[in-house]
């Protein structure tokens, strides 16, 4: 009565709660990197105090001018990054939880194979 208790809590309940622990922790990560906040201010000045515009001589309208372009590919290189970084992070706890769910699955199964193998006289070899 026990094991069948255990499979259908394994099967039931325990595979619910690994694929809900799967999801929030994707969404911490995804959360982590804020992906779709750096899609969305690709192109922003980066860290600069004063992005507005500037007035005074056309020699100090250019310099801000060109600042705030230098700004801008900074901070589209360092989002950039840090967007690639995340897909690649997401990408491996998603590959990762993957395993983790199909090997749940398995793991019951194993004592199982490993009395017939037993009963059938089967040896691994280690080479």
């Amino acid at each position: 009565m026990v094991i069948v208790w255990v499979l259908s809590w394994w099967y039931g309940a325990g595979w619910k709660a690994r694929l809900l622990a799967l999801r929030n922790q994707l969404s911490s990560s995804y959360d982590y990197f804020s992906i779709g906040l750096l899609i969305s201010s690709l192109f922003s000045p980066f860290r600069q105090i004063s992005a507005g515009k500037v007035r005074g001589p056309l020699a100090v309208q250019f310099r801000a001018f060109f600042d705030r372009q230098i700004s801008r590919v900074i901070g589209a290189i360092v989002r950039t990054v840090l967007i690639i970084t995340g897909v690649i992070w997401l990408s491996v706890q998603t590959i990762i939880g993957g395993v983790a769910i199909v090997l749940w699955a398995v793991i019951p199964v194993l004592p199982l194979i490993g009395f017939i193998a037993m009963l059938s006289g089967w040896v691994p070899t280690w080479r």
